[in-house]
């Protein structure tokens, strides 16, 4: 897949993950989401939707690829643990206290983590001088959208959202591997269907329950699980091809979406001076990285 081509897909998918934080806050509301157990049974229904529509279309279209992957159920399952059931958890309940545009962009701590240490998990993911700018630009960008009268500070809902986001880089860490012996549309569908299942159960076992209804607010979840199905399964394709640790630095993209989104949706307040700095930061880091050559 040619560098331009990467670089779109990779931003298309930031930009649909950047409207699902504040269409998903819709969710809560238009679906009565108030419980634990509602957040969870909430996003089972997500992600067993989701993972049910992309394994029945690849099953109809690709039988094969379903024998490739008996031998490698264990880390495809493990994957949907990190990527569906410890993220989403984290990240719907983290939701809860911490404002959408904020959320995404704590959710690129682990990924710092990654680029800093990439070569621990692939050795010719190298860590090299332009990569270090990016990563610095983009961790200046995460402290710049945290600082307050009193400094840096992080609550509870942002610590949840730091943990849901090493478990993106280690679900992704997993996947690449797997892909060199799986096709990743397959391996999505079925990680999103069993991790969804697990969160069903969670939820219900907690009493959580939605009040769905066939009125506007069906096209809530519609859009969330047809923007989820798509940037997914892009997603999952450049992360077969591409060196992870520049995808997790173009990811840095994913907070800025949000924040214009989250001023869009749901008027969340983003004109502060914070928020400019951390965007530009980000975005400077994204230049670096991609021009760096070698691709």
């Amino acid at each position: 897949m040619k560098k331009s081509k990467v670089l779109f897909y990779a931003l298309f998918v930031m930009m649909l993950w950047g409207t699902l934080f504040p269409v998903v806050k819709l969710g809560y509301s238009a679906y009565q989401i108030s419980t634990t157990g509602d957040i969870l049974f909430f996003a089972g229904v997500r992600f067993t939707v989701c993972g049910g529509i992309i394994t029945a279309y690849t099953f109809i279209k690709d039988r094969n690829s379903f024998r490739e992957i008996k031998h490698f159920y264990a880390p495809v399952l493990l994957s949907g643990v990190f990527a569906v059931v410890l993220h989403y958890s984290f990240t719907y309940l983290g939701l809860q206290l911490t404002a959408s545009s904020k959320t995404a962009i704590l959710k690129q701590i682990g990924t710092l983590f990654y680029v800093c240490f990439s070569f621990l998990f692939f050795k010719e993911d190298k860590l090299t001088g332009k990569k270090l700018i990016a990563l610095i630009m983009g961790f200046l960008g995460i402290l710049a959208i945290n600082v307050d009268a009193n400094g840096v500070g992080f609550a509870i809902g942002d610590l949840l959202i730091i943990c849901a986001s090493f478990c993106t880089v280690f679900a992704n860490v997993i996947s690449k591997k797997v892909f060199l012996h799986v096709k990743p549309i397959t391996s999505t569908g079925i990680s999103q269907l069993f991790g969804g299942v697990v969160l069903l159960i969670l939820g219900k076992m907690l009493g959580g329950s939605m009040q769905l209804s066939m009125d506007s607010s069906i096209f809530i979840m519609g859009y969330i699980c047809l923007a989820s199905i798509t940037s997914y399964c892009l997603w999952n394709t450049v992360v077969k091809d591409g060196e992870l640790s520049k995808l997790f630095i173009i990811k840095f993209a994913e907070p800025a979406f949000a924040c214009v989104f989250g001023a869009l949706i749901l008027r969340e307040d983003i004109f502060q001076l914070q928020y400019l700095i951390a965007f530009l930061l980000i975005a400077v880091g994204i230049v670096v990285v991609t021009e760096e050559k070698g691709d």
